[in-house]
C-alpha cells in the first residue's frame, strides 16, 4: 500500500525520519487510538503492511485507516484497494525478525563508566559506582557502532535472564539524539528482550514484585522492581509475572495512556490468579518512578510492604 501518498491525500500528518519513534522502513503518524500526548507513536511497516503502536501495540488496518481517514470501515476498504493495499494483515501473521541470527555482541567502544556518563547519572540522582556494582552498567565512547547503527554516547545496560546476558539497552546522555533508548539489534538478541524482564537476579527468589515501565525505575526504587521496557508489554512477559509472582504492584508513569496500560495488566494479572493491584504515582510533581527522590522511593516501597501490596 502506498502509504504516504495515501496520508498526503488525505491530510495525515506523518514522518519517516527525524523522530525517536521513527525506524527505517516504517512510516510513522500520531495514534488515534492513544489518549495523552501526540508523538508519532503510530508506526506502518512498509513491507509487511501492518500498523504498531509504540505505546498500545498492534492494530487492525482497516479500523486504523478509517479512524486515521475519518471514513466507515467499508470506506477504508476501498480505499486500501485504491492505494494498492494487500489483504489486511491478521494478529496472528505479525512480521517477526529472527533473533539470535547473529552473534551476541555489545556495539564498539564499550567501556567502564566515563567521567561523562558519571555526570548524567548523578545529574539524575542515582549513584555511578553503585549501579556499576549492582547493575553492570557501561558506557559508550564517541564512536560507538553494531551493524552500522551508532550507539555513541550513551549508557549502556545489559539485559540479564537466567544468569547470562541476553541483550542490551542503552541510554543517550547528550539529551540531543531523537531516540533517547535504544536496545540491541534484534539479530543479535539470545533472547528477544520484550519477552523477558529486567530486574536484578534476587527479585526472582521473591514471591512479589513491583512492576515498572524501565530500567531508571528499577534503579530508583531497587531490587524489589521489575520492568517491562515501555508500556506496551507482551503476553510473554505476563506470563513471567504470573509464573514468577504471587503478588505483583503496577506502577507505570502518570500519563493517561501509561495508567491504562497499567490498569490493563493488573486486569491481565488477575485473570491468571495474581494478587496484582494498581498503584497510582501520587507525588507533586514527579511523573515517572525514576523522578522520585531517594528517601521518596524508599518511603514507597515501604509503603506497598506494610500495606501488604507486594
Amino acid at each position: 500500500m502506498d502509504i504516504i501518498r495515501l496520508y498526503e491525500d488525505f491530510g495525515v500528518d506523518y514522518l519517516t525520519e527525524g523522530n525517536k519513534h521513527c525506524t527505517p522502513g516504517w512510516v510513522n503518524t500520531h495514534c488515534p487510538f492513544c489518549e495523552g500526548s501526540k508523538n508519532y507513536h503510530l508506526g506502518f511497516n512498509i513491507q509487511n503492511e501492518f500498523f504498531v503502536c509504540w505505546r498500545c501495540g498492534w492494530k487492525p488496518t482497516i479500523k486504523t485507516i478509517a479512524k486515521l481517514i475519518h471514513v466507515t470501515e467499508n470506506e477504508a476498504k476501498e480505499v486500501i484497494k485504491s492505494y494498492g493495499g494487500k489483504t489486511p494483515i491478521t494478529k496472528n501473521q505479525n512480521y517477526k525478525i529472527q533473533i539470535n541470527k547473529k552473534r551476541f555482541k555489545y556495539p564498539t567502544n564499550t567501556t567502564a563508566l566515563a567521567t561523562q556518563h558519571k555526570a548524567y547519572l548523578k545529574k539524575r540522582g542515582l549513584d555511578p559506582e553503585k549501579l556499576e556494582k549492582t547493575w553492570g552498567i557501561m558506557g559508550t565512547g564517541p564512536i560507538s557502532k553494531l551493524d552500522n547503527i551508532d550507539y555513541k554516547n550513551r549508557i549502556l545496560i545489559p539485559i540479564y535472564w537466567q544468569g547470562e546476558v541476553v541483550s542490551f539497552q542503552t541510554r543517550d546522555i547528550t539529551e540531543k539524539h531523537p531516540a533517547k533508548y535504544m536496545a540491541c539489534p534484534e539479530e543479535r538478541e539470545k533472547i528477544k528482550h520484550k519477552h523477558i524482564l529486567y530486574g536484578h537476579p534476587s527479585i526472582w527468589e521473591k514471591e512479589s514484585c513491583i512492576c515498572v515501565e524501565g530500567v531508571f525505575d528499577v534503579w530508583r526504587l531497587g531490587e524489589r522492581a521489575v520492568a517491562t521496557f515501555g508500556i506496551k508489554y507482551t503476553i510473554q512477559q505476563i506470563n513471567v509475572l504470573a509464573k514468577k509472582f504471587k503478588k505483583v504492584a503496577v506502577l507505570f508513569d502518570r500519563d493517561p495512556q501509561a495508567v491504562k496500560q497499567a490498569e490493563k495488566l493488573v486486569s491481565e494479572l488477575l485473570f491468571r490468579g495474581v494478587e496484582a493491584s494498581y498503584v497510582p504515582l501520587e507525588i507533586d510533581n514527579v511523573e515517572d518512578p525514576g523522578s522520585l527522590s531517594e528517601e521518596n522511593a524508599k518511603k514507597l516501597v515501604e509503603k506497598l510492604i506494610s500495606e501488604s501490596k507486594i
